[in-house]
Parts: C-alpha cells; sequence; structure tokens
C-alpha cells in the first residue's frame, strides 16, 4: 500500500465547562472533571503539540485532549430548576418568542458555529477518530440540515406554518404547531454534532426548552458549541449536563417534569430511562436506536454480463459496512450472498478491504486519506475481539489480510477490519449489532431464509438490496420488507440521507422520524384556535382578527 504523508496535526485540549441558566461556568465544580483522551500516541507527541504518523511499528497510547465535567446531584437538579423556570409553564420568554425570533436566535448560533469550524473538525478526529473529510462533512452537514429546517418553516406552501383561517363543517380555524414542554435531549458519539442537532434545533425552533446530556465519548465538541448557544439564546433555553449517565440522568426522568426524551443510542439504556419517569404515559418519546442492516446480493447479479453490476455493488457494500469503521447505526451490519457464489464473493470483498488506508485520522496516502481510523475506546475494541473469537470458535474464518490485528499496541485502538466468513446462526455476530470494523458474510440458499432472517430479527431500519432484475424475487422481497424496515436501498449502501426524506425504523431501532420536516413535528403538537360560524352580529370573527394581529404565536411567519 502506499505510504502515508507526514504532516503533523496539532492536538488539542478543551477545557471543562458547563453552560447553565445561560452562563458558561469554567471552574468550581463539585467534582473533579475527568480527563478526555484522545487516539493519538504519547511517543509521537513533538515539542510542538503535533503528532507525527503512524505505521506498523508505531506504539499507540492514548493521549489527554480535554476534560469533563461530572455533575453532581445537586448540579443536575440546577440545571432542572433553571429549566423550569425557563419554561414557566410554556409562558417562558423561549417558548413566548415568534417563531421568526427564534430563528433569528438559532441562525445566530449558526453564525457561531461557522467560527468554530476548524476547531471541531480538529476535535472530531482526535477525540472519535473522524478522518478530516468526515469530520468537516459532520459540521458542514450539521449546518445545512439546520438551514434546510428553517427554510422548510418559512416556505409558503407549507401549511404546518403559514397556512391562514380556514373553514370547516361550520367552524373558522387557525392551526399552528406549539412546543411541547421541557425535553432531555441525549446524543449518540458517531455523530454527536449531526445526530444530535437533529433532535435539538428543531425542538428549540419550536419553542421547546432543552436539558441536553453530553455523551461521556465524543462530548467536547458540544463543550466547544455552549459559547454560541449561550451568546444567542435566553437563559434556560438550553442547559447542558455531563457525566455519568446512570447519576445524572435519575434525578431528571423521575422528576416528573421531563416533557419529552429525544434519545440516540441503545435500546436497553432507553427502556431504562423510559421507566424512571413517574407519568411515561406523557412522555413524548423519540428514539433512534440500534439496527442490523442487511445487504443482500441476489442471484442475477453474478451472472457474466452483470459483471460491471457486480463491481459497483461490491464498491457500495464495502462503503457501506466500513465508513468510519462501521460506526454508523445506518451500515450495513450483515452481507447475505447466494451459496453458489459466496466464496468467490467473499474473497474479492477481502481483496478491496485489503486496500484501505488504516492510519489515524488526518494522515493522507498521496491523495487520499486514512479510511479505517482508530475506535473511540479499549471496550469497542474488546467487544470486536469478543465477536471474531466467537465466529472462529464456531467454524467461520478470518479471510482477509491482517482482519482483527490492533495496530500499535496494547492501548490502541486502530484495528484493521475483520471478514469473517461463512457465519451462520450459530453465531454471536450473526444478529448481535457489533458498530464496528467486523464484518459477517453468510452464504444462503433460498430467499425465503433471507425473509425470515428479516421477519424474526430485532431490528428493522434498513435494508440493501443489490440485483440487476425487478423481477417477481425482487418484488417479493420489497413486498417483505415493506413492513419490517424504513428503508429499501436497492444497488446502494444503506444511509440517512437526503435528510428530506423520512428517516424512520421499526422495532427496536426507531420509535419516531427524523426528516428537515418530521423532526420539527416530532417535537412539536397542532394548536386550534377557532370559532363558530353562526351569524352577521357575532363578535368572534372581530375577537379573531384583532387578537392575530397582536399575537406572537398567530403571527406570520413569510
Amino acid at each position: 500500500s502506499a505510504s502515508a504523508s507526514s504532516t503533523v496535526q496539532k492536538k488539542p485540549y478543551v477545557s471543562p465547562k458547563a453552560l447553565v441558566n445561560g452562563e458558561v461556568k469554567l471552574g468550581g465544580f463539585d467534582n473533579e472533571p475527568a480527563k478526555v483522551l484522545g487516539c493519538c500516541d504519547l511517543h509521537t507527541i513533538t515539542d510542538d503539540n503535533s503528532c507525527v504518523e503512524v505505521d506498523d511499528n508505531s506504539t499507540l497510547n492514548p493521549v489527554e485532549i480535554g476534560a469533563m465535567p461530572q455533575f453532581s446531584e445537586e448540579e443536575v437538579l440546577a440545571v432542572l430548576e433553571s429549566s423550569k423556570n425557563a419554561w414557566d409553564g410554556g409562558a417562558g420568554a423561549w417558548p413566548q418568542m415568534s417563531m421568526n425570533e427564534r430563528i433569528e436566535r438559532i441562525e445566530l448560533v449558526v453564525s457561531y458555529l461557522r467560527e468554530l469550524r476548524e476547531e471541531i473538525v480538529n476535535v472530531l478526529m482526535w477525540e472519535i477518530g473522524k478522518n478530516l473529510k468526515d469530520a468537516q462533512a459532520e459540521i458542514d452537514r450539521t449546518i445545512v440540515f439546520i438551514e434546510q429546517v428553517i427554510a422548510a418553516i418559512k416556505d409558503p406552501s407549507n401549511t404546518d406554518f403559514n397556512a391562514g383561517w380556514q373553514d370547516v363543517s361550520g367552524t373558522r380555524a387557525f392551526v399552528r404547531r406549539a412546543a411541547i414542554g421541557i425535553m432531555l435531549c441525549l446524543g449518540p458519539f458517531n455523530y454527536p454534532l449531526n445526530e444530535t442537532y437533529a433532535t435539538l434545533i428543531p425542538a428549540l425552533l419550536m419553542g421547546n426548552v432543552v436539558v441536553m446530556k453530553i455523551p461521556a465519548v465524543g462530548g467536547l465538541v458540544h463543550l466547544l458549541a455552549m459559547e454560541a448557544f449561550s451568546k444567542a439564546l435566553p437563559p434556560g433555553a438550553i442547559n447542558f449536563v455531563s457525566g455519568g449517565g446512570r447519576k445524572t440522568l435519575p434525578p431528571l426522568m423521575s422528576s416528573g417534569s421531563i416533557d419529552v426524551l429525544a434519545f440516540i443510542g441503545g435500546s436497553r439504556a432507553a427502556d431504562i430511562l423510559i421507566r424512571q419517569h413517574p407519568e411515561p404515559h406523557r412522555l413524548k418519546v423519540f428514539l433512534q436506536l440500534e439496527a442490523k442492516n442487511m445487504g443482500i446480493f441476489l442471484d442475477d447479479i453474478f451472472a457474466p454480463e452483470n459483471a460491471a453490476a457486480l463491481n459497483r455493488a461490491i464498491e457500495q457494500a464495502v462503503t457501506g459496512t466500513l465508513s468510519y469503521n462501521g460506526q454508523r447505526c445506518t451500515a450495513l451490519k450483515v452481507l447475505f450472498v447466494p451459496r453458489a457464489h459466496a466464496e468467490m464473493f467473499a474473497n474479492r470483498y477481502s481483496e478491496k478491504i485489503d486496500e484501505l488506508r488504516v492510519g489515524l485520522p488526518w494522515q493522507t496516502w498521496g491523495e487520499g486519506q486514512s479510511q479505517i481510523t482508530p475506535l473511540p475506546n479499549q471496550g469497542r475494541v474488546s467487544y470486536m475481539k469478543d465477536l471474531i473469537a466467537d465466529a472462529t470458535e464456531r467454524g467461520a474464518k478470518i479471510i482477509n489480510t491482517k482482519g482483527g490485528v490492533v495496530v500499535g499496541g496494547n492501548n490502541s485502538t486502530l484495528m484493521v477490519p475483520c471478514v469473517l466468513y461463512p457465519v451462520d446462526q450459530s453465531m454471536k455476530i450473526y444478529d448481535e449489532e457489533q458498530f464496528g470494523p467486523v464484518i459477517p458474510i453468510v452464504p444462503y440458499d433460498d430467499v425465503d431464509s433471507i425473509k425470515k432472517y428479516a421477519r424474526d430479527g430485532k431490528y428493522g431500519q434498513q435494508a440493501s438490496i443489490f440485483t440487476t432484475n425487478g423481477n417477481g424475487i425482487t418484488a417479493g422481497i420489497l413486498d417483505a420488507f415493506a413492513t419490517v424496515f424504513g428503508k429499501i436501498n436497492i444497488n446502494s449502501q444503506c444511509g440517512r440521507s437526503p435528510d428530506t426524506l423520512p428517516f424512520a425504523g421499526r422495532r427496536s431501532s426507531a420509535m419516531g422520524v427524523m426528516s428537515v420536516m418530521d423532526s420539527l413535528k416530532e417535537f412539536s403538537v397542532p394548536t386550534v384556535i377557532s370559532y363558530k360560524l353562526s351569524g352577521a352580529d357575532d363578535v368572534s370573527e372581530g375577537v379573531a382578527i384583532n387578537a392575530q394581529s397582536q399575537s406572537k404565536f398567530m403571527k406570520s411567519i413569510i
């Protein structure tokens, strides 16, 4: 493979801070802040705080790149009190602002985020191992998403925000969406900005008050962004909580003051949180959880005349399984291949895996960047090793070069992807979500076994079908999958984009729909103002028109 360039990357350090009641607190915490470790090597840090490149002979050890406050229960309760005051039963400054005023404030947040772009990109590379291109894409896509949400609100054809009075069965009505209350927002480590802001920003725009729990991994970018929110939003409109979830979250949920839970993570943790609420029947729940997305190769694509289609399909499979090390909920997590072609496919796929560039996030290899980068912590490495060991003990083989090898010594988290073949239902990797660079290839004998896997599975996010024929076999799979998955991809990897399309799932994969428009609906409730059309002497119409001219809630957005 090509050798890496000798470019260096400055090591960041993000000081501990907290945003509570509109003020950024830099110290004086009840507990000692926890060190946050990055993926670089203490032995390769130079005098100017830069990091040189990694090769097969490097020894990689974590290095401190920041610190995260560990909130006490008293500090958590102070956050809750601030949020309750900011909401004030719906009468607080933020929920009572007009939509246009809130849009202006969020646009101000975006302007501050633009100024922080390079700093955020650097921290994403160091803390969670995103390569330069992916780190840049995360902040850029986040800003584009926010702009798209604002544009959707302002769209004259959007009846949820810009419709006037309507006559319905003798009633004149005005319908507009309004906030729900106080939202507890928990985002993931893998897309700490993009996924989190896809819930947080629409909720704020609708007038909700937000308590954001910073993830233990991937949280430093939120410390960087605090200043943006403190400058743009009124006190208490958003507060941040950090520290261990088992200590910080129960006081919030058990208080009964949380009206909305927006959670992106694991289903087990989601269940625990929901049960902690004393009145779960009134808790509005939005969840994006695990997935075991299937990549299904149909027999026809292996015909000699379809060689070009197969090549494209293999490329999509490589990207779909290992983009950002497979640490995406939308990653392809298991590949199903007809038994007659499975060994050939596994070998060709493995050859492509062996071509991937393994290195640090900022490394460049000729014109390309590292494609496989360090995992966020040793826990993820241990889980990958456990899955590999279980599969190989039960008959699977590692068929790619150095599959599962950790580069850089005992403390490193830089793992070479591992392709396992043949995988069957006796192995944990068959149905457990690996969320990392371990790829199971399952040979199958008939399409019914694929349908059964989908039908009996725990998850229901997405699937990809690779074929050259829209015949009855493909149509049958689509019909079977339509009630299982939220999205079915034809000849392409799974993915959330474009953000204007609904991103949903079933079973233990999701509750709620994420998209530019759907996210606004998820975190709001339609409010109806109406009066009866009863006669010329009725004063109701005059009352309604005069009230509308002075109401912030009813004020025209465009």
